[in-house]
């Protein structure tokens, strides 16, 4: 990342990654259940100096805090707290918004109330829909709601390899930075994740919804990424979705399930026409944008 930017949410401070800062155009960026915005580095590479990434750790991961209260503050509604204090924190009126899995939830949730729907100019969702298979959510729940300890950061490297297989990774270099981005050693010297054990209590404590409701309510462009096996998104939801929403945009990552890192140029050159159309892009070389700076 190139900056870091910290936001007060009443008692817990969120850790916003920031890529391309001084970039004419911005996009969020968020995450999953159990990563953090550092996932999306490779997406800021890849769709270049033209877009500021903002990608915000959700609380209780990555570097933000964790909560004290996670009945109350590892909930979508308190997600959504967050998400529009950044929002004004940098003082976006409407943005492009760019989520996977819980992120893009969450990104669905805004487009579908009123007065949030207003702040999102356009929505890519990546594996995420408003229907997900119950075994497969089921084994996330169970998985992320335990401690996990290694003796040896081997151990996590190779248990991260088995987790988050599906995410496309096809170089040891990619895991091994993936690995160093999600660590945290603990006070007696074994290795853990960088994320809250309580995070997974969501899926306890959240209020059920119906998720085709606001699907049908959201009227800012769309567009749908799935892992060509993805395990949580099934086609049949896909054709439903494009029911619904019939201008819906999608993509099938091929080598991926839950869910593609998009950091490879076929995934993300699709997303950056889409937001090109759909997220009113300043195009002018920066040398442009500072004569008009100083003109105006």
């Amino acid at each position: 990342m190139h900056a870091l930017e910290l936001i007060k949410v009443r008692e817990l401070e969120i850790a916003v990654r920031i890529w391309h800062p001084d970039a004419p155009n911005t996009v969020i960026a968020w995450h999953g259940l159990s990563r953090h915005g550092g996932d999306f580095a490779a997406l800021a590479r890849e769709l270049g100096p033209q877009w500021r990434i903002l990608a915000p750790d959700t609380p209780g991961r990555g570097l933000s805090s964790w909560s004290l209260h996670p009945a109350h503050d590892y909930l979508y509604s308190h997600y959504m707290r967050v998400a529009l204090a950044v929002l004004d924190h940098f003082q976006l009126e409407r943005v492009p918004w760019i989520g996977t899995s819980m992120g893009g939830l969450l990104g669905m949730l805004l487009a579908s109330e009123e007065p949030s729907a207003s702040r999102i100019q356009c929505l890519v969702l990546n594996d995420v829909g408003p229907e997900l298979d119950a075994q497969a959510l089921t084994r996330m729940a169970t998985y992320f709601s335990v401690v996990k300890r290694f003796n040896d950061f081997s151990e996590l490297l190779a248990e991260l390899k088995e987790q988050y297989r599906d995410f496309g990774i096809d170089t040891e270099a990619g895991w091994r930075r993936m690995a160093l981005e999600s660590a945290r050693r603990l006070p007696d010297g074994t290795w853990s994740y960088h994320y809250d054990p309580r995070i997974g209590e969501q899926f306890i404590h959240d209020t059920p919804r119906d998720i085709w409701a606001d699907w049908t309510r959201i009227k800012c462009p769309l567009m749908l990424i799935r892992g060509a096996h993805s395990p949580l998104l099934t086609v049949q939801s896909v054709a439903r979705m494009q029911e619904i929403q019939p201008s819906l945009v999608t993509l099938e990552a091929q080598g991926c399930g839950h869910a593609p890192m998009l950091d490879r140029p076929d995934q993300v050159k699709p997303i950056a026409t889409f937001l090109q159309a759909h997220g009113n892009v300043d195009s002018l070389p920066w040398w442009q944008r500072l004569k008009r700076r100083f003109v105006s």
